[in-house]
């Protein structure tokens, strides 16, 4: 009797159809996105040049944008070293304009959770003339105790605050720091 090579790829097909819906239902991630008024280019720039954090995200920050290299943004420079912000966190991929992805950590308040990194990645696309949307995806998070409490902060933070302090830098200019916009 004859065996049917058409076989092996149905279980293949099977297998990897079963491993990914079990991902899908499992991975927790954020997912937001946004369309501004603005090109590409100083979309940006916002988010890869220390100019740009400074305008929407924090009063400082050290950028390498290298693959490897610093993503840290710094919200309070008046705490000790390792407590000050995103501290460690590294980019890990870059696409020029279209995709940055880096590591990120749970604030301060979250010690456990802190200790460990998730990921995060920023995809733009033009979305007609002279717009652009941003898709932001955070991942890699484990369940229980404090990862739950830092998926909650972040899931409203990056939401809540941080696009939207974005698209106040684009449709009113730069977050004056010493009195912020309310959010």
């Amino acid at each position: 009797m004859k065996k049917s090579s058409a076989f092996i790829p149905v279980i293949v097909l099977t297998l990897l159809w079963s491993v990914t819906g079990y991902a899908q239902k499992t991975a927790r991630a954020i997912h937001k996105e946004i369309t501004l008024s603005a090109p590409v280019e100083k979309v940006w720039d916002a988010w890869t040049t220390e100019q740009g954090i400074k305008c929407f995200f924090a009063t400082a920050c050290k950028i390498d944008i290298k693959v490897g290299g610093a993503y840290e943004i710094y919200f309070d420079t008046e705490a000790k070293p390792g407590l000050q912000g995103s501290e460690g966190c590294t980019i890990l991929a870059i696409q020029p304009q279209k995709l940055l992805s880096f590591t990120w950590n749970a604030p301060p308040h979250l010690p456990q959770a802190r200790k460990q990194y998730t990921h995060v990645t920023i995809r733009l696309a033009p979305a007609g003339e002279n717009a652009t949307q941003v898709i932001l995806h955070h991942d890699g998070w484990g369940e229980g105790g404090e990862w739950d409490k830092a998926f909650t902060y972040f899931d409203a933070v990056w939401g809540q605050v941080v696009l939207q302090r974005l698209i106040y830098y684009i449709e009113v200019g730069p977050i004056d720091w010493d009195n912020p916009p309310p959010m």
